[in-house]
């Protein structure tokens, strides 16, 4: 996107944030995050030093099968589950983004959806992400980009940067949105 990012990570429990929809749920997420990281630069006096427009981007992603909330899955059976249900079938990635202006303290938020198509998922591709370890890293389970699923996308409804965690689009336009905020 053009941007110089520095990396944190919040370190929150996210499975003690619980919220009945999955758009509440990522927001709720996004905005805990924040909160832990604007701690962490308030403890080492970082916040008292920004002195021009810094931006702090945290997000959330969940799946949604069939009505079902889906994080990332924690044991091997529940991966091998998760991936099985997608074989042939479809989920709906919801995503949230919150940009805090840290010099200003406003925030901007939003969520968007994509839906994702799937062909049928082959058990011997399911054994081999399980064994990558790659499937516990990721909301429900699956990388849209990852070698193996790409060609067993059938199709998406919405944007593939969205179903990935991060929509360029939404993120923009927040982005934006704290920044003119800041200097009116």
């Amino acid at each position: 996107m053009g941007y110089e990012f520095t990396i944190m990570t919040a370190d929150i429990d996210e499975k003690s944030i619980r919220k009945e929809t999955p758009e509440e749920l990522v927001t709720a997420l996004a905005e805990a995050k924040a909160e832990a990281i604007m701690m962490k630069l308030e403890s080492s006096n970082q916040l008292e030093e920004m002195s021009r427009s810094t931006l702090l981007i945290t997000a959330d992603t969940v799946v949604v099968y069939q009505g079902i909330i889906r994080e990332k899955p924690t044991t091997a059976e529940e991966a091998r589950q998760f991936i099985r249900d997608y074989s042939g079938g479809s989920a709906e990635v919801v995503g949230s983004i919150l940009v805090t202006n840290l010099v200003t303290g406003c925030r901007k938020a939003g969520w968007e959806s994509a839906e994702v198509y799937f062909l049928d998922i082959p058990d011997e591709v399911i054994d081999i992400l399980i064994e990558e370890g790659i499937t516990f890293n990721v909301a429900g389970g699956l990388m849209l980009e990852h070698p193996l699923i790409l060609p067993l996308i059938d199709t998406v409804v919405g944007t593939a940067d969205c179903v990935m965690g991060l929509s360029k689009t939404l993120t923009e336009k927040l982005i934006q949105e704290a920044l003119v905020e800041a200097t009116v």
